[in-house]
């Protein structure tokens, strides 16, 4: 992927100065990357919040957000690292097709932070875990993510690359795309009226979508920039089959669960970012009124 010569965002902030090494003191126990990995896995794969897997692992309760971060980052440090780098140059390209294509509709992008961050840090929906994953916060419109994810998708799921990286940041910002466009709020006010089988399927359509907006920044980022290398498609493709639910139940339990599927399977998540890359337009990642997915 070519990335090294593109705008770089402004809205990165880099938290990881302020965080510990690579565990966390979880209830007096340190958790690795290897523990974290585990609840991180089991936390896609069964809609459990990771932050209750890693409280059993270490043998007692979460601690409380002040004692879990103890220090407060500054805002505003800025990357100077080629990972740090590498995240904004991919986010910069976000903001350039997304703030295009809301012009088109007649409204304005709001642009979202992104928060580098270790271990675990503050955030408007509560203490952010890096067994979570990357995640995105509709409360204050960041996405977070603990770099030390990309290594578990690399030698625990199989998706290396630098576009499998950079799949992974614009299905993030495709999330901050449906919160401005009113669908995460529609989903929070249904999520009361349905069972949690019912909330799965409109999970899965909504983690769909985002990977059909990750798609369409991958078309139109590539149109003017020319980011796209021999090989890089495959990689976001290989990425996206490596998180489907299918795919993850089958690693870690042998067996496969439909009704708990939560962000879809792998050949549906391969689908919706190729709908996304191929024609590059809002409309055609419309995966709620979609029959089949």
């Amino acid at each position: 992927m070519k990335w090294e010569n593109n705008r770089e965002s402004d809205q990165v902030e880099d938290r990881r100065s302020s965080q510990g090494g690579g565990g966390r003191r979880v209830g007096g126990r340190s958790l690795g990357l290897g523990t974290i990995a585990i609840a991180l896995v089991a936390g896609w794969i069964f809609g459990i919040n990771p932050m209750t897997i890693l409280g059993a692992l270490s043998g007692g309760d979460l601690a409380a957000p002040s004692e879990q971060v103890q220090t407060v980052p500054r805002a505003g440090e800025k990357p100077t690292d080629e990972m740090g780098r590498f995240v904004a140059s991919v986010l910069g390209g976000t903001e350039d097709v997304w703030t295009q294509l809301f012009q088109q509709g007649g409204a304005q992008y709001q642009k979202p932070a992104l928060v580098l961050f270790r271990g675990a840090t503050p955030t408007a929906c509560g203490t952010g875990q890096s067994a979570m994953g990357p995640f995105y916060c509709p409360g204050d419109q960041k996405i977070y993510i603990d770099l030390g994810f990309y290594e578990t998708l690399r030698q625990q799921l199989g998706a290396p690359g630098d576009f499998a990286q950079a799949y992974v940041i614009a299905h993030e910002v495709g999330h901050h795309v449906q919160n401005l466009m009113g669908i995460t709020d529609k989903m929070a006010q249904a999520r009361g009226r349905m069972s949690e089988r019912e909330y799965n399927v409109y999970s899965v359509r909504l983690e769909l979508q985002a990977d059909c907006f990750a798609g369409i920044w991958a078309h139109h980022n590539n149109q003017s920039k020319q980011i796209l290398e021999p090989g890089d498609i495959e990689e976001a493709l290989k990425a996206a089959a490596a998180i489907g639910d299918d795919a993850l139940q089958r690693k870690s339990q042998g067996e496969v669960v439909p009704d708990s599927f939560t962000h879809g399977t792998s050949a549906q998540r391969q689908r919706w970012f190729t709908t996304g890359l191929q024609s590059g337009q809002v409309k055609s990642c419309d995966t709620f009124s979609a029959r089949q997915l």
